[in-house]
């Protein structure tokens, strides 16, 4: 159940809190500011994933061949490269994919 939409666009949340982070999406409010580079950002989440560009951390590894990554999204997408997966299919040609941007770009 999702009992609080967004007056704007329309999307529902599951709680309120998660609504007011949506909504700034709307006012363009960014809160949460860098104090490496200065750059604003709507979430705390944002903020933090925005700060290990500066630290240098990379808490994703591979444990096919130890590389490491700053995003988990990353790591899966890397992880095809062991696996051989390519879950992404032209309906035209047949032609498979590792990630999604590729297959829009075929």
């Amino acid at each position: 159940e999702r009992p609080y939409p967004c007056g704007e666009c329309g999307k529902s949340f599951r709680d309120s809190s998660a609504l007011l982070t949506h909504q700034q999406i709307h006012s363009g409010e960014r809160p949460y500011r860098c104090l490496e580079c200065g750059k604003r950002f709507q979430t705390s989440l944002d903020l933090q994933l925005h700060e290990q560009a500066h630290t240098g951390e990379r808490p994703f590894h591979c444990m096919d061949c130890g590389k490491s990554f700053n995003r988990n999204f990353h790591l899966i997408v890397h992880q095809r490269i062991h696996t051989g997966e390519k879950p992404y299919k032209c309906g035209e040609c047949g032609k498979t994919f590792t990630q999604s941007s590729h297959l829009t770009s075929h």
